[in-house]
């Protein structure tokens, strides 16, 4: 039964927009894992933005969610990227400064891995980045499948 109603939430909202929530949640994940522990604050900030989301039952999210698996930095700076896009819109960029923020802060203790994630996606704001030209965002595009086609590989 878990899994028509799983389908049904996804129906229920608009593909997109269920796609976008799962990424923000995984980097959520990412972040508390950034500098090393999920601390318990930590824990319960991400159980309430899974439930939020309509989440929690999530089969890929589960095993994150569940501290089985880690989430390698290098992992949760690259879905940043591919959450935000090459043109990320305000909204997008905004929820997801506010809920790193929010995670961030909540037990208290700020660490310099996580203060460089914050800084990274400040970098990546869309109201003070310049327009990018057609050649940029062509070169990046060739980038990104050039590393999709040596993940294949391996």
């Amino acid at each position: 039964m878990g899994f028509l109603w799983q389908d049904y939430k996804k129906t229920d909202m608009t593909t997109r927009t269920y796609h976008k929530m799962k990424q923000l949640l995984k980097i959520l994940i990412g972040a508390a894992w950034i500098d090393g522990i999920i601390q318990p604050e930590e824990r319960q900030y991400l159980r309430r933005i899974a439930a939020e989301f309509d989440l929690v039952d999530d089969p890929e999210l589960q095993p994150l969610l569940s501290e089985l698996k880690r989430v390698p930095t290098a992992e949760c700076y690259q879905w940043v990227e591919d959450y935000l896009g090459e043109n990320p819109t305000e909204e997008d960029y905004q929820e997801l400064l506010e809920k790193i923020s929010g995670l961030i802060y909540s037990d208290g203790d700020i660490d310099i891995r996580e203060t460089r994630l914050i800084e990274k996606v400040q970098s990546l704001d869309p109201t003070q980045q310049p327009p990018k030209t057609i050649i940029s965002s062509f070169m990046k595009r060739v980038q990104k499948l050039y590393r999709k086609a040596l993940e294949e590989q391996i």
